[in-house]
């Protein structure tokens, strides 16, 4: 067995043991410590683990997590989602399938000072549901549109998983915000036409409610403009260069905690939770982080992304449609992983596979240009 098929069996048990419902975290960091110590043997894998998974979670940087993860709990608390969907429902929730789609724009909102998608599903779900129900939506249209409408969560900046992305892959986290909003806004856009054609396709599924008055839709975005504004001094900040992603986030949160606060939402107890729940998720994405670490390093070694470039670049296969085959592979395996743990799984070999490929066509096409 050549050194190449030995690392695609181990990728291939790795999978196995995420379909036999192993942990991603421990999954990655077993197969990636016995892939490692047997390419490199033992001792250089126990100096891997003396430095690697402390080099990986002790940056300045991962500090942005605990932050926005705090200000996604102190925005749940302060019941922002709720605010955020009783006003789009003003706006629009008496034209067909209104409801539906301010469930969509209520997601999208409340992931603005959010960042994941599991809150952003969760505290819509309890706020939105009950209220299509009662209104007649059919449970498909209902739970689907808040299933679809969740996802916007890790899209809309701040997003947790662009975050851990960005320290992964070593990118800027303010450049990869900016590149995300706009595909959010049309993401957003495009769920919302997607349930007005159906709602009009199908009317006995969103039944129309009447109309609020137009003095309640306006004293409904009282509730909306502490968000718009925290919104837009964090990431208009952070788009600026006024501060770091790690300072707009500590200034978020800050600022989430005091609407909470003042608010009379937020009690000690209520605290004491939103930090505990925040330890414990940091703690979790942390685990994945040292076990990616370790799986990088067994990538690293076994040579499995440069065989890959190496393919593609000869294949004559252009980026875009590397693109595309990536999105297929996250289109299947994310029926099956949770999307944090799919990015930190399958970020390395791809990254770096689009990398080389892009470098060498520079390569090739400069040494055209000089001949």
């Amino acid at each position: 067995m050549t050194d190449i098929e030995f690392d695609g069996l181990l990728f291939g048990v790795c999978l196995m043991l995420i379909a036999l419902r192993m942990p991603v975290a421990i999954a990655m960091f077993a197969v990636g410590s016995f892939g490692f110590a047997s390419l490199a043997g033992w001792p250089a894998f126990l100096s891997l683990l003396n430095t690697g998974p402390f080099g990986r979670t002790s940056g300045y940087t991962l500090s942005v997590l605990p932050l926005f993860l705090l200000m996604g709990q102190f925005a749940v608390r302060a019941g922002l989602g709720r605010s955020l969907f009783k006003a789009a429902r003003a706006w629009v929730g008496h034209r067909r399938g209104g409801l539906a789609i301010s469930t969509v724009c209520g997601c999208a909102a409340f992931g603005s000072v959010c960042g994941s998608s599991v809150a952003t599903a969760a505290t819509m779900a309890s706020v939105a549901l009950p209220e299509m129900r009662r209104c007649g939506y059919s449970g498909g249209l209902a739970t689907g549109s808040l299933a679809a409408a969740g996802t916007l969560g890790i899209l809309i900046p701040p997003s947790l998983v662009l975050v851990i992305y960005a320290i992964i892959s070593e990118q800027s986290i303010g450049k990869l915000f900016a590149a995300a909003l706009i595909p959010g806004i049309i993401a957003t856009l495009g769920y919302a036409a997607a349930v007005g054609v159906y709602a009009r396709l199908y009317p006995e599924s969103a039944p129309v409610v009447p109309a609020v008055p137009y003095r309640e839709r306006v004293r409904s975005l009282r509730p909306v403009v502490p968000v718009a504004a925290i919104f837009l001094f964090v990431i208009g900040g952070i788009y600026l260069g006024t501060f770091t992603p790690t300072e707009g986030a500590a200034i978020g949160t800050a600022t989430t905690f005091l609407l909470a606060y003042v608010s009379g939402r937020l009690d000690w107890a209520g605290f004491v939770l939103s930090v505990l729940e925040t330890a414990q998720a940091t703690a979790t994405i942390f685990l994945i982080l040292i076990g990616a670490e370790i799986f990088s390093g067994f990538l690293a070694l076994s040579q499995i992304p440069a065989e890959l470039a190496e393919a593609f670049a000869e294949s004559g296969l252009s980026p875009m449609s590397i693109l595309i085959g990536i999105m297929l592979v996250y289109l299947i395996l994310g029926c099956v992983m949770d999307s944090l743990a799919l990015r930190c799984r399958f970020s390395f070999p791809w990254s770096r596979v689009l990398n080389s490929v892009s470098r060498r066509r520079r390569s090739v096409a400069g040494s055209g240009s000089r001949l």
